[in-house]
């Protein structure tokens, strides 16, 4: 049996798909793009469900919809099984009236039916379900309530059958009948008849073509009744049938201020709202920088690199505990050594492989405090509700409140972000918001965010991590501004976006999504953070020659990592205090394959140095001071992004050039800002 699950944004779809299909999933990309496509088994029913991204309707305005409608119309599938919020009928229904058009059966699954009891509303379920045609079970996903009476009505197939009940007022029935009549046989998917003449009547874009001068007549005619283009007209009688559904089938108590009425008051407030979100955010990266990363960085380089003591600091408190380790870079090296392996291939074990995978790992308790807190605020509703505030600020901009999207997605990946930016239906719109996206810091940023404020600013570090935020905040606003007065524009796309009810977290849905953001992490910076930190090692461990490095007859700086970052270190001059740095130009020069790299690049010329790490004694790195750090992580953050980013900003472009003019742009500011603060550095000396 072939099952689809669809339903709307934050209706519990998620939860009811693990609910059904336990650890029996699998996660990839639809095809050409980047939406995850999620499929699982019940193994017990010998069943497959696919789980649809989350929509509002089957009309082809983003890229979810798109990938919806056309896996549901191409599909054979079984059964559809829409997941409904319970608490909000309206908006729920109008996609379940466009899913029962279809000629496949559906049942609903009315979730949350027990906050829908605990408001007090009363629904007769049967008789909406007579009403709408279609077999409706209460559940709630998070309790698991009502679930085995779903299974039991799906898989002993207990549902009614699809009758197609007709909805509409007789002219736009008759139309709707003269269509199929009239393309009785060369329909594009002939089994969803009723629903693709709909779209006719609607002048979809993939079916006006359909629309013939015969029809055409008929259709104007209509129109002209109703004073309503095909596709309002469709969407207003929608809404007049399910208001009349619910009138007759819904009773709602005395309207009273919900408790999420009373915290809108607070977090939606409008002077406090955004003092609010600075100071929750202030606090996520105190917990997952300061405390967090103050208590795990040191220790995991130590298991990894070895120390005489490991060194714990929460904000301005630090202690240094007497806990000697070997470390497993060493370890591994002096087995080596014991079966007689060369000094060189000790080293690149140690250095080259040990100490770059000990780069990822010491971040990744961080990433999954980070990854926890912002799963926490996005499954209360908290995100929804702050993008919704600041999408009024978007306007001002001159960008659509759609752009909320990608930067939001963007955070935790450049490369999404961008392709993200599908939601946005103005061309122009959607390049600004393409070439702000990568100043958002991303997770992999997080290292050289992470790095700095904990080296150079350990009793403010979390301050100094918020502060690159809101620095790419505000060069987004600036960047948005002079784009705006440059070309002019005063209109702009509407954003509609849903608040939900405030709800507590579901732990297994945020375990879940932070294991897999966590693992996503490791996989990607792991596999390329190794293999450059290797390549790294090995043009800073052998001279042009290919003499071995030794560290007493031949120097690092006689390296052929040296020459190449001799050749670039005049573009930094001024990013680093007016000082030519070849070890920092290379490390920052390998931002462009992933910006964990520059970090694990650090780290392998440090330690090939002989220095204990990074800004130790030794080290290239050194003489690296606040100012200095900031200025060059500064440059790092702002300037181009990885080549993945890359890839996806020339796809979506859809134009080489214009990506050639957005990564120029962006590497110019990167470049003028950094220097600035480089150069005020050392006139503050």
């Amino acid at each position: 049996m072939k099952l689809a699950l669809i339903g709307n944004q934050n209706s519990g779809k998620t939860s009811l798909f693990n609910a059904l299909t336990g650890s029996n999933q699998k996660v990839g990309n639809w095809p050409g793009v980047t939406i995850d496509r999620v499929e699982g088994s019940i193994k017990k029913y010998h069943s497959t469900i696919v789980d649809l991204p989350g929509i509002y309707s089957l009309s082809p305005y983003t890229a979810e919809e798109e990938v919806s409608r056309q896996f549901i119309l191409n599909e054979d599938l079984d059964l559809l099984i829409n997941i409904v919020d319970a608490t909000s009928l309206e908006r729920s229904l109008y996609l379940t009236t466009q899913l029962l058009e279809l000629n496949v059966d559906v049942v609903i699954a009315f979730n949350m039916y027990d906050l829908v009891e605990k408001k007090g509303i009363k629904i007769d379920i049967k008789k909406l379900s007579n009403e709408l045609g279609a077999t409706i079970i209460p559940i709630s996903a998070k309790t698991g309530k009502g679930l085995d009476e779903l299974k039991e009505t799906i898989f002993k197939k207990k549902y009614l059958k699809n009758k197609h009940k007709k909805i509409y007022p007789s002219d736009i029935e008759k139309f709707i009948d003269d269509t199929i009549k009239f393309y009785n046989h060369p329909w594009k998917h002939k089994f969803h008849k009723r629903f693709e003449a709909i779209k006719v009547f609607e002048e979809d874009r993939d079916y006006k073509i359909l629309l013939g001068d015969k029809l055409k007549a008929e259709h104007l005619l209509i129109e002209k009744k109703y004073a309503m283009d095909g596709e309002q007209l469709i969407a207003s009688l929608r809404y007049d049938y399910i208001e009349k559904v619910r009138d007759k089938c819904v009773t709602y108590p005395p309207v009273k201020e919900t408790k999420s009425d009373k915290l809108d008051k607070i977090f939606l407030h409008k002077i406090w709202a955004i003092p609010i979100f600075i100071v929750i955010m202030g606090l996520v990266y105190f917990l997952s920088i300061s405390i967090v990363g103050g208590l795990t960085n040191n220790l995991i380089s130590a298991l990894f690199n070895g120390s005489e003591s490991v060194k714990f600091t929460i904000g301005s408190f630090s202690w240094n505990a007497p806990i000697k380790l070997e470390g497993l870079g060493p370890l591994i090296a002096r087995s080596l050594g014991n079966i007689g392996a060369s000094k060189w291939a000790m080293s690149l074990v140690q250095t080259g492989v040990i100490s770059g995978l000990a780069i990822v790992v010491s971040f990744v308790p961080q990433l999954i405090c980070l990854f926890l807190c912002l799963a926490i605020l996005e499954t209360t509703g908290y995100m929804s509700r702050i993008a919704f505030f600041l999408d009024r600020i978007f306007h001002k901009l001159g960008l659509s409140g759609k752009s909320l999207i990608p930067f939001i997605v963007g955070a935790g990946c450049t490369v999404p972000g961008i392709m993200s930016t599908r939601t946005v239906e103005d061309e122009n719109e959607k390049r600004v918001t393409i070439a702000l996206v990568p100043f958002i810091p991303c997770n992999a940023k997080l290292t050289i965010i992470s790095l700095i404020s904990a080296a150079f600013f350990k009793q403010i570090g979390f301050l100094v991590a918020l502060s690159f935020y809101f620095l790419a905040i505000v060069i987004i606003i600036l960047s948005a501004l002079f784009i705006k007065k440059v070309l002019k524009r005063k209109e702009h796309t509407t954003f509609i976006s849903e608040l939900p009810e405030y709800k507590s977290p579901n732990p297994i849905y945020i375990g879940r999504d932070v294991w897999d953001k966590t693992i996503a992490f490791f996989k990607r910076a792991a596999t390329v953070v190794v293999f450059f930190s290797v390549i790294v090692w090995t043009l800073s461990s052998f001279t042009p020659s290919f003499q071995y490095i030794d560290g007493s007859k031949f120097t690092i700086e006689q390296s052929q990592l040296k020459y190449l970052g001799d050749g670039i270190s005049w573009f930094f001059y001024f990013i680093l205090g007016c000082r030519l740095d070849w070890a920092a130009s290379v490390s920052a020069l390998q931002g462009l394959i992933a910006k964990e790299q520059v970090i694990s690049s650090m780290e392998v010329i440090a330690r090939t140095s002989g220095a204990a790490s990074i800004f130790a004694p030794g080290s290239p790195f050194a003489y690296f001071n606040p100012i200095t750090a900031f200025a060059f992580a500064s440059f790092n953050l702002f300037s181009i992004p990885c080549v993945g980013s890359l890839s996806a900003m020339r796809h979506e472009l859809k134009s080489a050039k214009k990506m050639f003019i957005v990564i120029a742009c962006e590497l110019l500011f990167a470049w003028l800002l950094a220097s600035l603060i480089g150069i005020w550095g050392v006139f503050i000396k």
